[in-house]
């Protein structure tokens, strides 16, 4: 692509949200750290090495309070509204604080979120799943994504968080236009309609408290010292909310989708399905769920992937770039679900590692498995080259994914 590693240029085409990985294996080779314009037009340094983007994750000279970054963000725009997803209404939670901030906001819900804790949902992740797939009975074919991939990951954070179950198909449409690349209006809408909701959810939970993680950080707002603000209750229900199932949802559509189209791995895990988990890291590499880490910006000048980036500029790593490095990963455009991946960056690294990540391993493993056990016939329904992949610049996820069950 011309331009690239000289002048700024737009790489987010139809054919990139298809098929990311050739420009991906083309720039780590020939401009590994290169300025980028993002679908709304936000000046970036797109990284894309795995080493690079190892020491961009854990460098603590970058930031990410975007509050603090609003001049950063209209000097780097080069349209209306580049920062429009970066609202004050809920923009003050963890992914965009910085220590000691982070690190307080951080405790408050780490402990939700442990091996330990997250095992004991174990039992009623498997309920929920063998619910699901109970509801496929006498089904011929079935949409993955939104009969199984979407309601297993929002079911289970909906009864962790205290968040209606019938108000899913709401926060779901606010969250696919928040995280798309639509234009600023579709963008500022959602958030408005989501802020508003949320605001009026902590309201109901003020009112009439439950045995819920919300109710839970409203009793540290409203109680322990005032060490929440009110939007950084709304922001971090928000979080929670939408990356509590987000990135489950790609890596369960993701990972089916990947053994369909590799037979020969979908054969040797159902030959052998204690490689289940080691499979499941496989597929958070081979099709990252979250493709782009949230934006950083440098504060100092700084070196990368020996490139020299000054002061007051945005990176952006690309988690998927990174994750085919063959520097790192032998074969790395192959599928093997016998492949130790760990060290991968699926999650991110450093003091942003992603909080849910134990939940999202859990929920993957019980679904993949369990469904390629109810289903041993399970194929695809639809041409390959007929789906469809979200338009987004954070997230690599399917629109849909048609299946045969028998």
């Amino acid at each position: 692509m011309p331009g690239i590693g000289t002048t700024p240029s737009m790489i987010w085409t139809e054919d990139f949200i298809r098929d990311p990985y050739t420009l991906h294996r083309r720039l780590r080779e020939e401009a590994p750290v290169c300025e980028v314009i993002m679908p709304r037009g936000l000046k970036v340094w797109l990284v894309t090495r795995y080493a690079d983007a190892r020491d961009v994750l854990a460098d603590p000279s970058l930031r990410k309070d975007m509050r603090q970054a609003r001049d950063l963000l209209e000097r780097h725009s080069t349209a209306a509204g580049a920062g429009a997803e970066f609202s004050q209404d809920l923009a003050a939670h963890m992914l965009n604080s910085d220590p000691p901030d982070h690190t307080r906001l951080r405790r408050l819900v780490a402990k939700a979120f442990t091996m330990r804790r997250v095992e004991l949902m174990r039992p009623r992740i498997e309920q929920i799943t063998d619910d699901l797939l109970a509801d496929f009975a006498g089904r011929d074919r079935v949409d993955l994504v939104d009969d199984f991939a979407f309601p297993l990951p929002v079911t289970v954070i909906c009864e962790l968080l205290g968040v209606p179950y019938d108000d899913r198909d709401d926060f779901r449409k606010w969250s696919n236009a928040m995280l798309s690349a639509d234009g600023v209006p579709v963008i500022s809408e959602a958030i408005q309609a989501m802020a508003a909701y949320l605001f009026t959810l902590i309201g109901n939970k003020r009112a009439e408290p439950a045995d819920d993680m919300l109710t839970a950080l409203i009793h540290v707002r409203d109680e322990a010292d005032d060490r929440l603000t009110e939007l950084e209750l709304v922001s971090m229900a928000f979080l929670l909310l939408v990356a509590g199932h987000e990135t489950t949802v790609n890596l369960i559509a993701n990972g089916v989708l990947s053994l369909l189209r590799n037979p020969d791995q979908l054969a040797a895990l159902r030959a052998d399905p204690t490689l289940l988990p080691g499979a499941v890291e496989e597929f958070l590499r081979y099709e990252s769920p979250v493709k782009d880490a949230t934006l950083r910006y440098t504060t100092a000048p700084i070196r990368v992937g020996g490139v020299d980036i000054p002061a007051g500029e945005f990176l952006l790593v690309s988690l998927s770039a990174a994750n085919r490095d063959g520097d790192r990963f032998a074969d790395p455009d192959r599928l093997d679900v016998t492949r130790d991946a760990s060290g991968h960056l699926a999650f991110g690294h450093g003091v942003h590692f992603c909080l849910g990540a134990p939940l999202a391993r859990l929920e993957g493993q019980i679904a993949i498995g369990r469904l390629l056990g109810r289903f041993p016939d399970l194929a695809l329904a639809t041409d390959p080259a007929a789906l469809r992949w979200r338009n987004s610049t954070l997230l690599r996820g399917l629109e849909h994914l048609p299946v045969r069950l028998r």
